[in-house]
């Protein structure tokens, strides 16, 4: 039998990844009822689980208005992109002067998948986290991947909305050029690519706020709830 903790927590990472991965997009209603319905759970695990989100700064409950996806949140989002960038940046410093082979080779084989899926944003994505999370391995620190994924969130959304303007050979161009000057040049040549590779997230945030600011709106205020969140 599930533990009411273990259904809790499951409930959690179920909903968390819907908004990380924008199955649940910014603004966007969310109903304990609904929801309890459509996981088959009571509203207990629902609530706790909603609690657990609003503490991530994922969810939002404005009282007598309604509980929301959060808008992406822009700072937070700076922020999980400066501790990325230090982590990875600093971790090509530790890449032996003979890299494993067998990793050079995941990570070539993660490239080519990635290049067979490129019309498909959502398998891209995470063959994007495999490579960052490869290289990690490459340095012997493949430990720090998982706080670094528990903190960006926020991020990982704004990556997400980025995706659906780009042309994704452009990260996979990025990603070879970064693996092979690292290979062949080393962390010298491989960390002003690698920089400008992770900073292009902050250039579609500047485009995405212009196409859709509801989606970075100040958070000052609660939507107002027609028949969809409008976030003013």
């Amino acid at each position: 039998m599930t533990s009411p903790r273990t259904n809790r927590r499951a409930v959690y990472e179920e909903l968390r990844r819907r908004v990380v991965g924008l199955d649940l997009g910014p603004g966007a209603p969310l109903s304990e009822n609904e929801l309890a319905a459509e996981l088959g759970v009571s509203r207990t695990p629902i609530r706790e689980a909603l609690i657990m989100l609003v503490q991530d700064g994922l969810v939002q409950v404005f009282p007598k208005v309604g509980t929301f996806v959060s808008r992406v949140d822009e700072q937070s989002v700076l922020d999980a992109q400066f501790l990325r960038e230090a982590v990875e940046l600093a971790s090509l410093d530790d890449v032996p002067a003979t890299p494993d082979p067998v990793v050079v080779a995941e990570l070539r084989t993660i490239l080519a998948e990635q290049e067979a899926c490129e019309d498909d944003p959502e398998a891209f994505f995470h063959l994007d986290e495999q490579f960052h999370q490869g290289l990690l391995r490459l340095a012997h620190h493949e430990g720090t991947w998982p706080p670094v994924v528990a903190a960006k969130a926020h991020l990982d959304r704004a990556r997400r909305l980025g995706l659906q303007g780009h042309s994704l050979h452009t990260f996979t161009s990025q990603h070879h050029e970064i693996l092979d000057s690292l290979l062949e040049g080393g962390a010298d040549s491989a960390r002003p690519i690698l920089r400008d590779h992770l900073r292009s997230v902050l250039q579609d945030i500047a485009r995405i706020r212009e196409t859709s600011p509801e989606l970075f709106a100040p958070t000052s205020g609660p939507p107002v709830r027609r028949n969809v969140a409008v976030w003013e």
